[in-house]
């Protein structure tokens, strides 16, 4: 499965590479594909490509269902650890 998240630009270094906040971390990446890019729109990235731009509405609520996604996998690890941890105690 292939996933492309939306990044911010950041820092334009030439006509084909750019630094992106990706989650924090700035990353440089291709935006060869993508016409006339400014420091602080918004682009779908994958594998390093920035494939088009996107309405930065868009991008924070994709990211805001990301962070729920995230979220929702923590407690669902702690929730199968604290399963684990019981079944030991029972078992004992």
């Amino acid at each position: 499965m292939c996933l492309a998240i939306p990044v911010r630009i950041e820092q334009l270094i030439d006509a084909e590479r750019a630094l992106a906040d990706i989650g924090g971390v700035r990353k440089e990446i291709n935006i060869a594909l993508v016409d006339d890019l400014q420091v602080g729109d918004y682009v779908i990235l994958h594998v390093g490509y920035a494939l088009n731009r996107l309405d930065p509405e868009e991008a924070a609520r994709t990211l805001a269902l990301f962070d729920e996604l995230g979220q929702l996998q923590a407690a669902r690890e702690a929730a199968l650890a604290g399963a684990e941890g019981e079944s030991a105690e029972v078992k004992a």
